[in-house]
């Protein structure tokens, strides 16, 4: 045997015995070569020679075979040992639950802390916002100053214009759209082929819409 396979059987031996639970060559070799990089030939060939040495135990179901650490080098377990064993897994259970809770709340938290703002990075918005609201006082003063304002007569009477011409644009054009589909009525084309024929640019054709009034 090489010193390579020497090797991989020694930590395959040990890794049997740790774990004490059935594995197939393909789980060790899964779980062991990107840490020792173990070719899967290596891993077959170390198994079944620990098997055949009676180092491990091998059971064979179908076409796949097990391999397991052998039980005989364990102590006898008395049903006491297992239920204290049970009630330590469930503690064991009990507080890993507990941790996981509080690492979720501490990441929580340090999530909070990470978007949150520096006191560097306070002071500089400040900053920035005082400037701009002076930027807005500045600007409101003028406004106020300035003499040109509207009346509200005057926006009165422009918004009732608006609202005529938008009447008569909503009047224009479904007289245009009724004149056209009774001109569709007998023509033999489409209303797109129609269009384009005479020449007409429909509000959808620039994705105008009509205003509400």
């Amino acid at each position: 045997m090489s010193k390579k396979d020497s090797g991989a059987s020694v930590l395959i031996l040990a890794y049997l015995n740790e774990k004490n639970r059935p594995y197939s060559a393909q789980d060790i070799f899964c779980n062991l070569q990107k840490q020792h990089g173990f070719g899967k030939t290596a891993v077959v060939k170390a198994m079944e020679l620990l098997a055949i040495e009676g180092k491990i135990k091998e059971k064979t179901y179908g076409k796949q075979k097990i391999y397991f650490a052998d039980q005989s080098q364990f102590k006898d377990v008395s049903d006491q040992d297992l239920k204290d064993m049970d009630n330590q897994i469930s503690t064991l259970n009990a507080e890993l639950q507990t941790l996981t809770q509080n690492c979720r709340q501490l990441d929580s938290e340090l999530k909070e802390l990470n978007s949150s703002l520096t006191t560097e990075e306070i002071t500089k918005e400040n900053k920035q916002l005082k400037e701009e609201c002076s930027g807005y006082k500045t600007r409101l003063e003028k406004i106020k100053s300035a003499t040109n304002h509207i009346t509200p007569e005057e926006k009165e009477k422009v918004y009732k214009e608006r609202n005529l011409y938008v009447k008569e644009w909503k009047k224009r054009k479904r007289l245009a759209s009724d004149m056209m589909n009774s001109i569709l009525e007998g023509y033999p084309k489409s209303k797109k082929e129609f269009l384009e024929e005479v020449g007409i640019e429909t509000d959808e054709d620039y994705k105008v819409v009509i205003p509400n009034i």
